[in-house]
């Protein structure tokens, strides 16, 4: 997006600042680093939030702003194709708008439709993206901020439409005139320019051009690190420096959650697999299916296309013929979404006569010890790749040998290859009758992660009542849909399905918010010896939500866990936990919390104003620990466990009221704290060491505070403002506490003053 914006950006924070509007300023202020950070919970609520109130204020640069922040997170990191594009041409067609066509940001939407085209298929839409990138920077001058960014997207589709050539002209032509104009380069454009060179064989002028780019500036600064270092790996491996590429490649968990790069990794990785120094494992296999996966969810067309040719070849350097074979067909169904098909035809005909040509590794053992032999397999050592192939003589006419097969497909990344088989056993071959419990479950399975639904249907009516409610349960449960998964699961447990149909309720009736039918579902069979310890301590939170103490007490009695009352609400201190909840925008907050019960805990901490929860709230949380308690002595006896909070229970009433200022001697901040404790007053420092303010008269940096004070019900803001006002009167710095003063009218422009003088 053109920087220019930024002065705005900034003039249209104080303004929402001084109306009173501070949530939306500061939220304005952090679309881009949600964007670029990969922090996407947030941006999707925030986005869309801030665009809504920009429309509501009638201003319409600030609407752009930030339909086009929040497309960039989709856009940009996560790659998304097809599924953006609507999205992506709406913003184009809303530059067009009176209000909004003068703002200096304008160019960067042409640049994100055609980052948009390239994300869905970079060939298909070539000429479409150089039409709209050529208009775009019709009269745009190098000094622009936005002629590196449109640039770079032009060089991109010269390359996309076989003028790589081209590309590298345009590439240096365009370099030149920055330099002209005393700007240098974007690193986005200089890494483009490398890709040209690197297309027309030119890989020692690609590093060149890498190296040179190290310490340009790179518009997204934070996905520079791993994208370089991809990009020079490719690089050095097409110029055959194979120890130097595998060191500059970034790990798999690097860029795991980085679709953008995951193309380019992939065919690096395929450049340098015949060396010793890179593992091509069944692991990664399954990662690269996942992506593929990724992508076709995505609508990135041409990316799951290459995907599965350059999957395709690792399997055969794996000797993975069947996986070649399946990675081929899902390339040739990928074809029909693609705008410009030119050449893959030959390269999935490649792909299939290198797999004839393979020879798989010899089996363990014969035939008829295969499934013997696959169950004493080392867990840890086994390839359940060559295990596909070796099972695959037996799977469709032995039970047995076609669980192992079709749920380890499933597992690699086939479930429709899986559930093709199962299939034709069970109803094309009639063996329906001889199966049992475990097959109609993996076949459902199957049909619901290769999103079979129809299928799935099909297979389920001609089950008995209880395994076809059951079935259809699953089903709703996977895609979501609550009150038909509780009314499936309902009439399957009537039918006898017994404690998975009760999980299915259970799970269900807390999504619909019916807690009470979940704890009562659980609770029945609380007795029976049926239930599993996680299925008691879901009985335990969906009974706390709704105040159910006798069940939850029945409960911990069932895992052994003390409760010293025995009727009413649960009270007891257990320790402190970590709670991790909701934040406003999207992200979390993780708070101190004095757990009360199996379920419970009171929140110790305050909260800055606007969150819907504080100090004194009683919340329920999830008893299951999000992190492992540590293994080092040490360690453990600091450790304080970290549990997902559930929903509010009891809210406490208290309100925070915000200071800040310079901090004073250890000796008043000491009796500070504890004016405030005899009072309960909870108070928490937000700020840490790093923070400092300026002295009023000689402007130095002065060890800063700032933080926030809970009060309970019945304290009035005049109490409070009193209170503090005696606590810090004799400080050599004095505290601001500018939004309680505003609110009472009490000293406001005492507390301005702190403020200003201070640089609060």
């Amino acid at each position: 997006m053109d920087v220019d914006i930024w002065a705005w950006v900034g003039d249209i924070q104080r303004r929402l600042q001084e109306a009173g509007n501070t949530g939306l300023a500061i939220a304005l202020g952090d679309l881009p680093a949600q964007a670029y950070e990969g922090r996407y919970a947030q941006l999707d609520v925030v986005a869309p939030a801030v665009a809504g109130e920009a429309e509501k204020l009638e201003l319409p640069w600030l609407e752009f702003y930030a339909r086009y922040w929040h497309l960039m997170g989709r856009i940009g990191d996560r790659a998304q194709g097809a599924v953006a594009l609507g999205d992506a041409r709406q913003l184009v067609a809303l530059t067009e708008r009176e209000d909004i066509r003068d703002c200096p940001a304008v160019p960067a939407a042409h640049e994100a439709l055609a980052i948009a085209l390239a994300n869905t298929d970079g060939p298909g839409y070539a000429a479409e993206r150089l039409s709209l990138l050529g208009s775009a920077l019709d009269g745009v001058e190098p000094a622009s901020p936005a002629f590196s960014g449109l640039t770079g997207q032009y060089v991109a589709a010269l390359l996309d439409a076989g003028r790589a050539e081209e590309a590298v002209t345009y590439a240096e032509a365009a370099v030149e005139r920055l330099r002209g104009a005393e700007r240098e380069a974007s690193w986005e454009l200089a890494a483009t320019s490398a890709r040209a060179l690197l297309a027309v064989g030119r890989a020692a002028d690609a590093l060149t051009a890498v190296d040179a780019a190290k310490d340009f500036k790179a518009d997204d600064p934070v996905a520079k690190p791993h994208r370089e270092g991809v990009l020079r790996a490719l690089i050095l491996g097409t110029l055959g420096r194979t120890t130097e590429a595998v060191q500059a490649l970034p790990d798999l968990n690097v860029i795991s959650d980085h679709p953008r790069v995951f193309v380019e990794w992939a065919t690096t990785v395929r450049l340098l697999s015949g060396s010793d120094l890179i593992a091509n494992s069944w692991q990664l296999g399954r990662v690269l299916r996942q992506w593929i996966d990724y992508f076709a969810m995505m609508g990135g067309y041409r990316a799951r296309v290459e995907l599965a040719l350059v999957a395709g070849d690792l399997a055969l350097g794996r000797r993975s013929v069947w996986q070649a074979e399946s990675l081929a067909a899902i390339a040739t169904a990928g074809m029909a979404e693609l705008q410009d098909a030119e050449g893959l035809e030959e390269r999935i005909e490649a792909l299939r006569t290198a797999a004839a040509a393979t020879t798989p590794p010899e089996p363990p053992g014969p035939l008829e010890e295969r499934v013997a032999l696959f169950d004493a397999a080392d867990g840890f050592n086994a390839d359940p790749e060559q295990w596909v192939g070796w099972l695959e003589p037996l799977s469709g006419t032995d039970f047995a040998a076609t669980r192992r097969h079709t749920t380890t497909l499933g597992f690699l990344g086939y479930p429709a290859r899986g559930a093709d088989i199962y299939w034709d056993m069970l109803v094309v071959r009639g063996e329906l009758a001889r199966a049992e419990e475990d097959d109609i479950a993996y076949l459902a399975g199957l049909l619901i992660e290769a999103r079979q639904d129809e299928r799935l249907e099909q297979f389920a009516a001609m089950l008995p009542d209880a395994q076809r409610h059951l079935a259809l349960a699953r089903l709703h449960r996977a895609r979501e849909r609550w009150q038909e998964t509780l009314t499936e699961a309902e009439a399957a447990l009537a039918a006898g399905a017994g404690r998975d149909a009760r999980r299915l309720i259970a799970g269900a009736a807390q999504q619909l918010d019916d807690n009470a039918r979940g704890a009562q579902v659980l609770r029945e069979a609380l007795d029976s010896g049926e239930l599993e310890e996680e299925d008691i301590w879901r009985m335990i939170v969906l009974a706390t939500c709704v105040e159910d103490w006798d069940t939850v007490r029945a409960g911990a009695a069932k895992i052994g866990m003390p409760i010293e009352s025995t009727e009413g609400p649960i009270e007891q201190e257990m320790g402190l936990i970590r709670v991790i909840l909701p934040a406003p925008d999207g992200g979390q907050r993780e708070v101190l919390a004095v757990r009360t019960g199996p379920a419970t805990a009171r929140l110790a901490i305050p909260q800055p104003a606007g969150m819907n929860y504080n100090a004194g709230d009683v919340v329920v949380f999830d008893p299951q620990l999000l992190e492992p308690v540590p293994e080092d002595p040490k360690e453990r006896e600091s450790f304080v466990p970290p549990f997902a909070g559930v929903r509010m229970l009891r809210p406490g009433g208290y309100t925070s009221y915000f200071f800040d200022g310079a901090a004073p001697s250890e000796a008043d901040w000491a009796e500070f704290n504890q004016v405030l404790a005899e009072r309960g007053w909870p108070m928490w420092v937000y700020s840490d060491e790093n923070y400092t303010v300026t002295h009023p008269t000689t402007g130095e940096r002065l060890p800063g505070v700032f933080g926030w004070v809970a009060v309970p019900p019945g304290v009035t803001p005049v109490e409070v403002d009193a209170l503090l006002d005696d606590a810090t009167e004799r400080w050599v710095h004095p505290l601001a506490w500018l939004d309680l003063a505003r609110e009472i009218g009490v000293e406001v422009e005492r507390h301005e003053r702190i403020v200003k003088e201070y640089g609060l």
